[in-house]
């Protein structure tokens, strides 16, 4: 089986799973959120193609008296805090996999204003498709820098494979339960790539 069918099957058998938890997790964001119920934000996807990503929405669109976004941390709303401890906010992500945007297994999906920042072995990330969960999503998340993750990264894009996807797949659920690694160590935002 490729991997594209694989990801198809997956992906549409865990829609269908989390249909109803999906249906809830809209309502109340419709209703706590004014009708705002998803974050969509470019990210940058295979061979450097942008694409749009889909999460439900964990923050509020809140800003100061000088019309400044307020800080991730006072928009972070408490629906939004569950949502992140349970990993919940990733589940539309199954929508991108569904339009061949994503894999299930791959680098995490970056921001478009890294593209200049990488070196040359650190790009080659994009020579796949990213994932909802990857190599240095089991191996920490969060609570890795930037250059070890893209270490494992690069390590994954190298050695791809039916099985070591498998394997990470299997790894992925231990720290979803147990909810591992999913806090920021000083934000509710990881920081940001400033290069190498």
């Amino acid at each position: 089986m490729s991997k594209q069918i694989f990801d198809i099957v997956v992906s549409t058998c865990l829609l269908l799973f989390f249909i109803p938890v999906m249906l809830f997790v809209g309502f109340l964001l419709f209703w706590k959120n004014k009708g705002k119920v998803f974050f969509v934000q470019p990210r940058t996807g295979k061979n450097g193609k942008l694409f749009k990503l889909l999460k439900f929405k964990t923050m509020s669109d809140g800003y100061d008296t000088d019309g400044t976004l307020l800080s991730d941390e006072l928009r972070l709303t408490p629906i939004g805090t569950m949502l992140r401890s349970t990993s919940l906010d990733e589940l539309p992500q199954l929508i991108n996999v569904l339009k061949g945007e994503m894999s299930l297994v791959g680098p995490r999906p970056l921001l478009p204003e890294y593209l200049p920042l990488y070196s040359l072995e650190q790009n080659s990330r994009h020579n796949v498709l990213p994932g909802i969960t990857g190599l240095a999503q089991v191996k920490g998340r969060n609570n890795i820098d930037w250059k070890t993750k893209f270490r494992y990264d690069v390590w994954y894009v190298r050695n791809r494979n039916f099985s070591l996807d498998l394997k990470i797949m299997v790894l992925t659920i231990k720290p979803f339960l147990k909810r591992e690694n999913i806090e920021f160590q000083n934000n509710v935002s990881t920081a940001k790539f400033t290069g190498q």
